[in-house]
């Protein structure tokens, strides 16, 4: 059988890092397998549904390298959806019920008083004819809610292993409100039957979705076969829940602070499983290592300053190639970097922690800088002994030894001042890799505290 999975964001905010998670998990999952990775958007509530997250939503993704072999929305099936619910109907297995909000609250408050759990009384299938005619007449509008069979539900999940539920631990679910429209559970699974999802692989808020769903299959396509994996939550550094709806850690905001995309994408790929973190050079190189029998239950929890360190790892791992039309895009002219950009992209690539670093490193080495210059007395020997050009990387060495001899100072009382003429910074980058780069005029300019 091929492997299908699917991603099914509802588009009423923007994605935070679990969301992305579960998409990277599932693009992974089926990329190893070979197979396909549908984007659906669960887009049946319409009162929150917004095309602007529908295009921020795939926008992320595409930034995060995460493309899929097919789009479908939900709001484009409604037909389909209207067909299913008949035949349901029809066949006794989806059931109108008349109560309003307040009387539901209401007998779920009986319950609970009486130390039960709440669970619908289906006292709706108990209506007569005439009693459902009255409820009409006074303008009341059915919502209409599937039968459990309040059965045992078994199956073999990729995470949790054996997994059973009882349905009649839960209400009969509501899936076609008293407008008309579809709450999650049914169109879902259409869909699912729809596009021969293989695997459904999701959050572990969704096993007792899964057992109601496995329900909803054997009623529409007897037979079906689907697996699911059920992972658990990505949680925030303090353990706080993660919410679309809030912006809690966005990949917008991510992307506003320069991470990188690979990134994003090495730590989520690990976290909930028993493989150690590390930078990838790749989406390649994650395909390859990633196995979904590696997540355990386990509840991860993501760090902004775990994140910080695998970001500058990754930088590291990219040649001058690989930035070289970001850094031009960024504004550096292309002949400038022809020349110079090799040069000092390895320079400057391990002292990093993001893209915009970068580019500041190429203002502080290029453009013009007022930095704090030397001390006179040290001034009048640092420009007696600066080597003349050509300079290499030996330069620093050479020039600091000379200088070290016709001063008498020495250690952070020298590099300190130096540093700190030379690029207006208490640390960086090796100077002995950026004076080349700055150059022997704008060095004595620097130093003597002329605005290069």
């Amino acid at each position: 059988m091929k492997t299908i999975v699917r991603f099914a964001p509802s588009p009423t905010g923007y994605l935070h890092v679990g969301n992305i998670r579960l998409a990277l998990i599932n693009w992974l999952f089926a990329k190893k397998n070979n197979g396909q990775f549908i984007l659906r958007f669960d887009d049946t509530d319409t009162s929150r549904s917004q095309t602007k997250y529908v295009e921020a939503i795939k926008d992320d993704l595409l930034f995060l390298k995460i493309e899929w072999d097919k789009e479908a929305k939900q709001s484009d099936q409604i037909e389909k959806y209207d067909s299913i619910t008949q035949d349901l109907k029809s066949r006794g297995l989806l059931y109108a019920c008349y109560e309003t909000p307040e009387e539901l609250d209401f007998k779920r408050k009986i319950l609970r008083s009486q130390n039960k759990p709440p669970i619908y009384d289906r006292s709706a299938l108990k209506l007569t004819e005439s009693q459902k005619l009255t409820f009409q007449n006074e303008g009341r509008k059915p919502h209409w809610r599937f039968k459990l069979k309040n059965s045992e539900i078994y199956w073999s999940d990729l995470v949790r292993g054996d997994v059973k539920y009882n349905t009649s631990n839960q209400s009969d679910p509501v899936v076609v409100r008293a407008d008309g429209t579809y709450l999650y559970l049914l169109p879902s699974v259409v869909d699912d039957l729809n596009h021969n999802i293989s695997h459904v692989i999701r959050g572990e808020d969704h096993v007792t979705n899964s057992a109601v769903q496995l329900e909803m299959m054997e009623a529409i396509e007897p037979g079906s076969s689907i697996e699911f994996a059920h992972v658990p939550l990505l949680q925030g550094g303090s353990g706080e829940a993660l919410s679309k709806r809030t912006g809690s850690l966005s990949i917008m905001d991510l992307r506003n602070s320069s991470i990188e995309a690979l990134s994003i994408c090495s730590l989520l790929a690990r976290l909930g499983s028993s493989d150690s973190v590390e930078a990838y050079s790749s989406m390649q190189e994650m395909i390859l290592d990633f196995d979904i029998s590696t997540f355990s239950r386990a509840t991860p929890k993501f760090n902004l300053k775990e994140l910080s360190n695998l970001n500058s790892k990754v930088l590291q791992k990219l040649t001058f190639t690989d930035i070289s039309a970001r850094l031009e895009t960024a504004g550096i002219d292309k002949s400038d970097l022809d020349v110079k950009g090799q040069m000092f992209w390895e320079a400057i690539k391990s002292n990093i922690n993001n893209f915009s670093d970068a580019v500041n490193w190429w203002n502080i080495c290029f453009n013009p800088l007022s930095t704090i210059p030397l001390a006179q007395d040290l001034l009048t020997h640092a420009e007696a002994s600066l080597p003349m050009e050509p300079w290499s990387e030996k330069t620093w060495a050479e020039w600091t030894e000379n200088l070290k001899q016709l001063s008498g100072v020495k250690g952070k009382r020298l590099f300190l001042p130096l540093r700190k003429a030379l690029t207006g910074l208490d640390s960086g980058p090796e100077l002995k890799d950026l004076l080349p780069l700055i150059g022997r005029d704008n060095t004595l300019k620097r130093i003597s505290g002329q605005i290069t």
